[in-house]
């Protein structure tokens, strides 16, 4: 056999399909590396933008600030960098990230001709290129480095992961180190004492109705005898929800969730709804947007993996609420809110002892300070049993240690008086007008601040919408259609599904109210 001949067989069976590799494809060179790699096989940190969703995922980010890496999949020195970006953006970027919600790293392949126009506008020339800066200003923007002033910056000393690491602490002041370990650090933010941190928890309530909803679904917990508690919840979030995307998603849900989970679905033909480990048609519905859940928190974030988290971001949800509801709604409200709680909160004690807060109270509500007031007593009666327990049973978060609530660094006036008892535990007299003030400021416009920057608010620029009425003077139960019909013409986002809505309830015998709905 000539030398030729078995040259030739070598060559099909090194590119046999047992190859993953085809014949002349650039992939050759990835493939080289992968084989030559002897470490696990992680998932890239750092997010793949292109110029359909540069600007939303930039837009939407609760990062504060962003990186974007052009580079051009071909180039030799991009996929020798990818590695040390890859260990700079897993510090910052995704659910396992040390320090998240600081730093976007995000890139964008110029080699791809759907990005061509994009890598023009950031004057993109040479390979692999990092501009750093604040998310927004890279919506809809560019960059020219022969302006003297830039809002977008170039990072001209990143060509490792430690020079890179090195350039971004020097800009933020920051002591960011590679060896960063996940809830081992001393990074996390006091929220303890500064007021403006509470911006960054307009995140963390959308992360806890994301994984609220999704617990609902998994645990298959929408029964006959609970819908009309979620569709009542639903509705405060549809009116109240701090999130404009949150309120959109609650509006789409409820436009749905008749023929999605219809009151006699305790049959079972009408349970494909939640059936399939929760994966029915409601999973279909992303009640915070594509965006959420994003696996991480912010404000809520513990110094553990088991502290904090989805506890805390839902009680910031539930006081936002509370300050948001006008005076004729609170008690329909209350009961929304305890019911909810009651039928969906999956930690059976604690929806017991917050059930039995409920049922202690004998008047109903008729003003938003009386409910709000209501709301935070019972989360301080909250945290003093469990200061007890978790300095009893060291269970507690060592850096966000469980306190009667506010402070007095955080609100003086909040204070007539304190003292301390023979036991050890507080005494105070609160100032219960001062209190209140300081939860509308706190728990409203303090809370969307970030979000009024950002221009996710109603188009008024405001964070409240009104209701009339959430329920009709019977006993009659609140349905989501009636709801949905407002929202739908309140925003024209929903008129299309609003004239579909309008055609199929014709001959539904509803009793319902339309409502006033703005800036859903």
């Amino acid at each position: 056999m000539s030398p030729l001949v078995v040259l030739l067989i070598l060559l099909l069976f090194s590119c046999s399909p047992s190859s993953s590799v085809p014949i002349g494809s650039r992939d050759i060179l990835r493939a080289i590396d992968i084989d030559s790699n002897t470490g696990p096989d992680l998932h890239d940190a750092a997010v793949d933008l292109n110029t359909t969703n540069f600007d939303q995922v930039l837009r939407n980010t609760p990062a504060t600030y962003a990186i974007v890496e052009f580079f051009a999949h071909w180039c030799p020195a991009c996929r020798n960098y990818k590695p040390h970006y890859e260990k700079v953006a897993r510090l910052f970027n995704g659910p396992d990230a040390v320090h998240p919600g600081i730093i976007l790293m995000t890139r964008v392949d110029c080699a791809s001709k759907i990005n061509t126009r994009l890598c023009d506008n950031f004057s993109v020339g040479h390979y692999p290129m990092l501009l750093w800066g604040n998310p927004s200003k890279f919506v809809s923007g560019s960059w020219d480095p022969k302006k003297d002033k830039n809002e977008i910056r170039l990072i001209d000393d990143g060509r490792t992961a430690e020079r890179l690491l090195n350039w971004i602490n020097k800009q933020i002041g920051s002591f960011f180190s590679l060896d960063d370990q996940k809830f081992e650090n001393d990074h996390l933010a006091s929220n303890a004492s500064d007021p403006e941190q509470i911006a960054r928890a307009v995140y963390d309530i959308e992360e806890a109705t994301s994984t609220a909803y999704d617990i609902i679904l998994e645990q298959k917990m929408i029964k006959s005898e609970t819908r009309a508690s979620l569709i009542k919840f639903l509705q405060i979030l549809v009116v109240h929800h701090p999130s404009r995307r949150c309120r959109k998603g609650s509006a789409e849900v409820l436009v749905n969730f008749d023929d999605l989970c219809p009151s006699d679905m305790g049959t079972p033909n009408k349970q494909e709804a939640t059936d399939g480990n929760g994966k029915g048609a409601l999973r279909n519905f992303q009640i915070c947007g594509k965006e959420v859940p994003r696996g991480y928190w912010m404000f809520c974030r513990g110094s553990k993996n088991e502290t904090r988290g989805f506890s805390c971001g839902l009680w910031i949800l539930l006081h936002s609420l509370s300050v948001r509801i006008e005076d004729g709604e609170t008690q329909l409200a209350f009961t929304a809110i305890c019911d909810f709680i009651h039928n969906f909160f999956i930690c059976e004690e604690c929806r017991q002892h917050f059930y039995e807060m409920c049922l202690s109270v004998s008047s109903p509500f008729n003003k938003t300070r009386d409910f709000a007031l209501w709301l935070w007593s019972a989360h301080n009666k909250v945290n003093v049993r469990l200061i007890k327990e978790e300095a009893s049973l060291g269970t507690g978060d060592p850096k966000f240690r469980k306190i009667i609530w506010p402070s007095k660094q955080l609100c003086p006036s909040c204070y007539f008086s304190l003292s301390k008892n023979n036991d050890g535990t507080s005494q105070i007299d609160w100032n219960r007008d001062e209190v209140f003030k300081f939860l509308v400021s706190y728990y409203g416009k303090m809370l969307v601040s970030l979000y009024k920057d950002k221009g996710l608010l109603g188009d008024d620029g405001t964070d409240r919408v009104s209701l009339e009425d959430l329920a009709t003077t019977t006993n009659a139960v609140v349905v989501p259609v009636g709801a949905a019909l407002a929202i739908a013409l309140a925003s024209c986002a929903f008129g299309a599904l609003a004239c579909f809505w309008r055609s199929q309830q014709k001959n539904r015998k509803y009793l319902h109210q339309l409502h006033s709905l703005k800036n859903i």
